[in-house]
């Protein structure tokens, strides 16, 4: 009984880093800093590793609920930023004289929030397939190419679509431009170090999908 205690406990906190990572990383990325001397968004460094932490679900817990996964973290995403857009809106008490930074702090979070619903269910559903296809072909065989394969095609994928759609028009397309290949290599980077977590938890939940 202890033991499946902590199996279900393991698959609530990779769910739960799911969508608080995609959360987190959406509000991080209404800044852009400057790395290195290229623009980039402040949640580059965070959101990568919802990829990886995808693969831990749809290897712990399966393809169908992986799916179901990121459908519920794009609504969560959605309603947080509609959520934030109300309050902007809700008059100031005069006692509070930072409405006017709250509000240019949040008023971006929408468009980043649909520019991350529409290329996190891109690339993550793409992530999802290719993911199977490489469980299916090899089983329980080479764990480390599942990731590498999976991430190695939809991080370009989301890199491009997100920054594309939360920036164009509002940055010079340099600065758009080094986004998206900073996004890329860290993305990568921080892929190549996250390869070792898919040998935390057995394969389960393949033979219902």
């Amino acid at each position: 009984m202890h033991q499946k205690d902590n199996l279900t406990f393991a698959s609530i906190l990779i769910m739960v880093s799911f969508v608080s990572i995609s959360l987190i990383s959406n509000i991080a990325s209404a800044k852009i800093g400057n790395v290195f001397g290229f623009a980039v968004d402040m949640g580059t460094f965070l959101y990568p590793l919802i990829f990886t932490i995808r693969d831990l679900v749809h290897k712990r817990l399966g393809k169908n609920v992986a799916q179901k996964l990121i459908i519920i973290s794009s609504i969560s995403v959605l309603f947080m930023s509609m959520y934030f857009y109300l309050v902007g809106l809700v008059p100031e008490d005069k006692s509070w004289d930072l409405n006017d930074a709250f509000v240019s702090i949040v008023s971006p979070v929408f468009r980043i929030a649909l520019a991350s619903i529409i290329s996190a269910a891109i690339s993550e559903l793409l992530d999802t397939e290719i993911y199977h296809i490489i469980y299916k072909k090899f089983k329980s065989k080479f764990q480390w190419l599942r990731v590498v394969a999976s991430n190695g095609v939809s991080i370009p994928i989301d890199s491009i679509i997100f920054s594309l759609i939360a920036f164009f028009g509002q940055l010079p397309t340099s600065a758009i431009f080094q986004i998206i290949i900073f996004n890329i290599v860290v993305k990568y980077i921080v892929t190549i170090f996250s390869v070792p977590m898919i040998y935390i938890f057995k394969d389960k939940s393949y033979n219902k999908n």
